[in-house]
């Protein structure tokens, strides 16, 4: 390739209380951009110098391009390596949209261990994913997985635009409510990552890793909640078990968390934590974003999360669904389907019989109808005579069960 894309390391900027870390984007088919994150100054001092997060945020962009990627500082052998995986997978997925590029930088060398060898960050935008993650892993939840939790870190610049300080502010309030009632710090932070164009289904994976790897020279771990389960993965997804720990360094890892578990079980496990019953925030759509509305496809299939593992609607959504509004979610991606699907099926195995059960059924149908039929459990429930024949063909195939199957009394399993 004889065009490159070049990635320049500013100097850190210190202002009004406040630390801005940025970097130059040279694209050879646009014009140059500049990227960057701005904190509180008090956290300064764990902001790295060197290049692997400004790395980690150019990577679409340069496969986009089909440019070779010269690094202008200081990148990880171990991400660099990695990233030879990463760009495998995604051109493997996507092969017209993204192409394998070289990286080169001017220093490639991992940094010495810090003395917090062991303390980890959390992505957090405070919803049941990444609540689940901070909840299970301080209150030990998860065994030996457990990471010595130290902090969440929230952006304002993903599902929150920058322009909206006060709309950030009472969400990172409510947020920090939750965190505190766990004993968690809550750090905030903004960035500009989704001025770059990326296609953000593809590249937000990426964009939590640029923030959390920021922090590198204090915390060695960032946790990244998981969406879909194992059993259920919709791919190309920006965040995934695939990839994200593929955007590693030898010294601070990406882990992706919580991948064993479907939403229903994300859901059920927050039910012991009072403050997220009152401050989950899952909306993205509304008009408001820093509360929920109740009226979008997330909102919606939140609350059905909740009434299939028989809870009551919880103080964070001021009022509930009706049947209509369920009817009413068209033109919903595989993955927003897959979530119903998984709702519609823990809800057929359990025997809830009430009116939503059918109007769940008929959205997932159209759906599905609309994306060629394509579902997965639906096209399983089609095909097989009954939910219980169903399952016991999954038992003597050897398959593990989702939880919500568990449920069903011991006489499917014979």
């Amino acid at each position: 390739m004889a065009n490159k894309t070049h990635l320049w390391i500013e100097d850190t900027i210190e202002k009004d209380g406040e630390t801005l870390a940025g970097a130059t984007i040279e694209n050879p088919s646009q014009e140059s951009k500049f990227l960057w994150y701005r904190l509180a100054k008090e956290y300064g001092c764990a902001l790295t110098k060197r290049a692997d997060s400004f790395l980690l945020a150019a990577i679409f962009s340069a496969m986009r391009s089909r440019a070779d990627l010269v690094v202008h500082g200081e990148v990880s052998a171990g991400l660099l390596r990695n990233l030879e995986e990463f760009q495998a997978v995604w051109n493997r997925w996507l092969p017209q949209k993204y192409s394998k590029i070289e990286i080169s930088a001017e220093v490639e060398k991992e940094r010495a261990k810090s003395t917090n060898s062991d303390w980890t960050i959390a992505a957090f935008s405070g919803g049941v994913d990444s609540c689940f993650t901070v909840w299970r892993h301080r209150n030990g939840k998860c065994g030996r997985l457990r990471r010595n939790l130290q902090a969440a870190l929230m952006v304002h610049g993903f599902d929150i635009p920058t322009n909206e300080d006060g709309t950030f502010e009472n969400a990172a309030g409510n947020a920090r409510k939750m965190l505190d009632s766990l004993g968690i710090k809550l750090i905030t932070m903004v960035t500009n990552f989704r001025d770059l164009g990326d296609d953000w289904k593809d590249a937000h994976g990426a964009a939590i890793a640029s923030c959390l790897m920021l922090l590198e020279d204090y915390y060695e771990v960032g946790l990244v909640a998981s969406s879909e389960p194992y059993n259920n993965l919709v791919l190309p997804w920006g965040s995934n078990p695939v990839t994200d720990g593929l955007m590693s360094s030898e010294v601070f890892q990406i882990v992706h968390d919580g991948a064993a578990f479907a939403r229903n079980d994300k859901v059920r496990e927050i039910l012991n934590w009072p403050e997220a019953l009152k401050y989950l925030r899952v909306c993205w759509q509304g008009e408001k974003k820093d509360r929920n509305c109740g009226c979008c496809e997330k909102c919606i299939r939140t609350i059905l999360n909740f009434r299939v593992v028989g809870a009551s609607l919880p103080e964070c959504f001021g009022q509930d669904v009706s049947d209509s509004q369920i009817l009413g979610l068209r033109g919903l991606n595989p993955v927003q389907t897959a979530y119903l699907e998984e709702i519609l099926l823990a809800a057929k195995v359990i025997g809830i019989q009430e009116s939503w059960v059918g109007a769940l059924e008929k959205c997932v149908m159209q759906n599905c109808c609309a994306a060629g039929g394509g579902g997965k459990f639906w096209q399983k429930l089609r095909r097989k005579a009954g939910v219980r024949r169903y399952l016991r063909r999954l038992v003597s195939s050897g398959q593990d069960l989702p939880r919500e199957l568990t449920l069903v009394h011991s006489g499917v399993k014979g």
